[in-house]
């Protein structure tokens, strides 16, 4: 059997497919529902939704990036592009000027498709799409045209798990490497740490999507994930985020091999060191028991592959 072409997207950019899915994406801002929010503002036409972002993506940054999992930076950085603005609104989030502020500027498709460009001649092993729930239409305007002018790195994709399965379906095909969040098992703490009851389904169906497009993460010879899916949990104080039963969630529906980043870094930040009163059980950084605990409960579920940074 041929090898399938790699990265996904250079499929889709030789027949044409590419530039028709990102008319299509791009067209539907006139009433976006990009994302779970659905709130159809006419991003077209630069009206703003919740995630402060109109017709064009705004980039904070786009840099070779070392401090990703190993099998993404590998030994010359993940090619990441922040995008600004986000559809969820931790209270708690570490990137609070660029999610919640907007910081950064306006790009057109065709200087985004410059900055991935720029990643590959840096030498990144891929371009990492950090935050792009929001502007998947503008990130394949761009991702059609840097194909078309050379583009070969893998798409990484990589966001808070707050994605609708409408903007997934346009990614079919596109993206090689999932790595989503999942943050919150209960919709009472994600309706009051993000603004989003709906968070835990809606991530639990990306997750899902994600999974059937990609499958299971697989590596090439180096060490380097090639395609599939790689989840990110962030340990939360007083288990908040719900480590166990997301755990034995992922084996019974997603797959036992799944790859997962349990996450022990956080800390106050955001609205939670501007308002601890009123936050205050998520007002402190998470302890090493607390750490030890969540790595146990995953383990103890049934997962195994766990990304572990090399000494």
């Amino acid at each position: 059997m041929a090898e399938a072409v790699y990265p996904a997207y250079l499929a889709l950019a030789r027949s044409g497919e590419l530039r028709r899915r990102a008319a299509v994406a791009v067209a539907a801002l006139a009433r976006c529902r990009c994302c779970p929010r659905a709130c159809e503002a006419d991003r077209l036409h630069d009206q703003t939704g919740v995630c402060g972002v109109g017709r064009q993506a705004r980039v904070a940054s786009h840099f070779p990036h070392l401090g990703e999992e190993d099998c993404l930076r590998g030994w010359r950085g993940s090619g990441t592009i922040f995008f600004s603005g986000c559809n969820l609104r931790c209270v708690f989030c570490q990137n609070f000027d660029i999610s919640h502020e907007g910081l950064g500027a306006a790009v057109s498709a065709e200087r985004l498709a410059e900055m991935m460009l720029e990643l590959q001649a840096a030498g990144c092993h891929n371009v990492n799409w950090v935050t792009p729930s929001h502007v998947v239409p503008q990130a394949l305007e761009a991702l059609a045209l840097a194909a078309e002018a050379g583009l070969r790195l893998p798409v990484v994709y990589n966001s808070s798990g707050y994605d609708s399965l409408e903007t997934l379906r346009w990614l079919d095909g596109v993206v090689d490497i999932y790595l989503p969040d999942f943050k919150f098992w209960e919709p009472a703490v994600a309706g009051r740490l993000a603004h989003a009851r709906d968070y835990p389904d809606a991530a639990r169906a990306a997750l899902r999507e994600m999974h059937r497009q990609v499958g299971d993460l697989v590596f090439d010879g180096t060490g380097l994930a090639r395609r599939g899916l790689l989840v990110r949990h962030l340990v939360m104080p007083g288990g908040l985020a719900g480590t166990r039963p997301f755990a034995e969630w992922l084996v019974r529906e997603i797959s036992p091999r799944t790859c997962v980043n349990v996450m022990g870094q956080y800390h106050p930040a955001g609205k939670v060191l501007e308002a601890p009163d009123l936050f205050r059980d998520v007002a402190r950084p998470v302890t090493a028991e607390e750490y030890r605990v969540a790595r146990a409960e995953a383990r103890t579920a049934g997962l195994s592959r766990f990304d572990q940074p090399r000494r």
